[in-house]
């Protein structure tokens, strides 16, 4: 029901009576106009009858797509104008279609926090390969690794805020890595600098007084020596 009486059923119809209505109201001319002709036909002779009754069939048709072509100059552009309405698609026919594409919104999330935690575990496993954390103290945790042969810089290979920062110095603590406590450069470097990313030019004055600390630790340590103070870094 919705389909027959719809605009697109109506118009459908109002065409389908116009060709009728064409049609018919130009064969009720054509024929009020060429009966005197038509019936002529019966006097003339046979050649000639045949030769007329053709001309008259012609000019008939002539006429009818004539008028069929005046219906045809309405019908065409309506025609290409609802193809392209059906070619276009609703909001909701775009959302359904970017939800099929791109997932559901819940489905994305759930993606995005798998790859976070699938970050945050390889983030985590090389913790133990960095040479300091530097905390601020609690808040912010960055783990830095230099080796002087391979690198340009110190790169940062882990950080993190509030519960990822405690995880972070918990693994540093569990596999020997220094802690040194410098709130400003925490913060700086967890700002400034992504995961595997080298420290910054402007940074590395600061950064390098902190490793000097860490390298005289260790060396401390090795040979039993009173350890030396941890760097004033502001």
């Amino acid at each position: 029901m919705g389909r027959v009486f719809s605009t697109r059923g109506l118009v459908e119809l109002g065409k389908g009576l116009a060709k009728v209505g064409v049609v018919g109201v130009t064969a009720w001319v054509l024929l009020k106009g060429l009966t005197p002709q038509l019936m002529g036909l019966s006097s003339e002779p046979v050649n000639s009858a045949i030769g007329h009754a053709a001309s008259l069939a012609g000019y008939s048709l002539l006429v009818l797509v004539c008028g069929l072509a005046i219906i045809a100059a309405f019908d065409v552009p309506f025609q290409l104008w609802q193809h392209a309405k059906d070619l276009r698609m609703t909001r909701e026919e775009v959302r359904e279609e970017f939800k099929e594409s791109e997932g559901s919104p819940e489905t994305r999330g759930r993606i995005r926090e798998a790859q976070r935690a699938l970050s945050r575990g390889r983030m985590l496993q090389d913790v133990p390969t960095a040479d300091v954390v530097i905390t601020n103290p609690t808040h912010f945790a960055v783990a830095l690794r230099y080796d002087e042969n391979k690198m340009r810089a110190p790169i940062v290979v882990a950080k993190g805020t509030e519960l990822l920062a405690l995880k972070i110095r918990e693994i540093a603590t569990d596999n020997g890595v220094p802690i040194v406590e410098a709130p400003p450069l925490a913060r700086a470097l967890h700002k400034s600098v992504d995961i595997g990313r080298e420290v910054p030019a402007a940074l590395y004055v600061t950064v390098a007084q902190v490793l000097t600390y860490v390298y005289q630790l260790k060396a401390a340590r090795e040979r039993g020596a009173t350890p030396p103070p941890p760097p004033d870094i502001q």
